[in-house]
């Protein structure tokens, strides 16, 4: 063997030469790989056990002070609650779930303003009514889970679902025939009366308008428009049948407006047009399309009029900026917290209890008459 093929395609250490590699010089020895360090263990879940260990208290004791069971006294009750509060206890969901045969979650969408599914919690009414339920709900041991409006099938059909709460469904929505179909318990308004597996909570729309124009008719106003929203929810709906029978029955002039969209933004443009410019100026003005009241007293103002002496104002409203203008707004409550809390008690019933009626309750509103609706003197 030459000197040359002594180094051809070796080299020193008997290794195989790479492309590019100087065969007299010795390749480095790859750097060692570093094993990784293997991720921490979870702390152990603390048990009711252990609560009732570091209680000083029997396993059976601790269980009926954190169910609310038994027959303790206060002091015991505080003393296991107080310790599996320092200890960080939880309940095993998923042991209670295969014992109740239920997740203890509700769904819950709101219909209205489906283009634009999650801006429902910028409106005070269903920002008051999302935030009832919730807390109503989590007070009787279930969750909210919030869905979309125009929810499709896929979005919550592997979700374990209880039961769902559909706020004012618009009329071509399909989300509650779809939760039917699935045999999912569904809590809504009126809309879905009769329909097996579902129930219902509402206010009565013809109380809101004939209280309301009632009220305007006996401070002397014979003129009153409405201002409501373009919309297919069976409240609105209702609104405008109340005020056309309202109308005809006390022989005055139909005279309404339709918001195009939600938002202060369009409401008040539609309020705007309600109040005109012409001669035949309206006398009173209720708005069930949500707006801020304020903005909907400015506009008024703009126009020329003075409230309560030339235009009597009410807004269906929960903002309660209504009591703080000059002057304060009559406003009607369709009573979100009232609602919330009649429908989670109804769905508990069916959950829990084995309800099988599919019928409902009505929520009485409140009209609270401030100096924007009552003629001076």
């Amino acid at each position: 063997m030459t000197e040359a093929s002594a180094h051809d395609g070796a080299n020193p250490e008997g290794g195989a030469a790479t492309a590019g590699q100087d065969p007299g010089r010795a390749v480095p020895a790859p750097a060692p790989v570093r094993a990784q360090a293997p991720a921490p263990a979870p702390a152990p879940r603390v048990r009711l056990v252990d609560v009732a260990r570091e209680a000083g208290l029997s396993k059976t004791t601790v269980s009926a002070a954190l169910n609310g069971t038994g027959r303790l006294s206060p002091e015991v009750r505080e003393k296991a609650r107080d310790t599996a509060r320092r200890m960080g206890y939880r309940p095993n969901a998923t042991a209670r779930q295969l014992r109740a045969g239920r997740a203890r979650l509700i769904g819950y969408v709101v219909g209205e303003l489906a283009d634009t599914p999650w801006t429902f919690l910028e409106s005070p009414y269903f920002a008051r009514l999302t935030g009832a339920t919730a807390a109503t709900a989590l007070a009787r041991g279930y969750a909210v889970v919030l869905l979309p409006a125009g929810s499709l099938q896929s979005e919550w059909a592997a979700l374990p679902l209880d039961a769902v709460v559909v706020a004012d469904p618009v009329a071509d929505d399909r989300i509650v025939e779809d939760l039917l179909a699935a045999r999912i318990p569904v809590f809504s308004d009126r809309s879905v009366e009769g329909r097996p597996g579902a129930h219902w909570v509402d206010v009565d729309a013809t109380d809101v308008v004939g209280r309301t124009l009632d009220h305007f008719h006996a401070q002397g106003a014979r003129r009153p428009v409405l201002v409501v929203p373009d919309s297919t929810t069976r409240f609105h709906r209702e609104v405008d049948a109340a005020h056309r029978a309202w109308c005809a029955a006390h022989g005055l002039p139909e005279l309404s407006v339709r918001a195009a969209e939600a938002g202060n933004g369009p409401v008040i443009q539609a309020v705007e047009t309600a109040l005109g410019t012409g001669t035949d100026r309206p006398d009173a003005l209720l708005v069930v399309a949500e707006a801020s009241p304020p903005l909907v007293l400015e506009a008024a103002r703009r126009h020329g009029y003075d409230v309560p002496g030339d235009l009597l104002l009410a807004c269906v409203s929960e903002d309660e900026t209504a009591v703080h203008t000059e002057p304060p707004v009559t406003t009607l409550s369709l009573r979100p917290d009232a609602v919330a809390e009649a429908g989670i008690a109804h769905l508990v019933a069916v959950l829990e209890q084995g309800l099988q009626e599919t019928g409902g309750a009505l929520v009485p509103v409140r009209l609270d008459v401030r100096a924007s609706s009552v003629r001076p003197g």
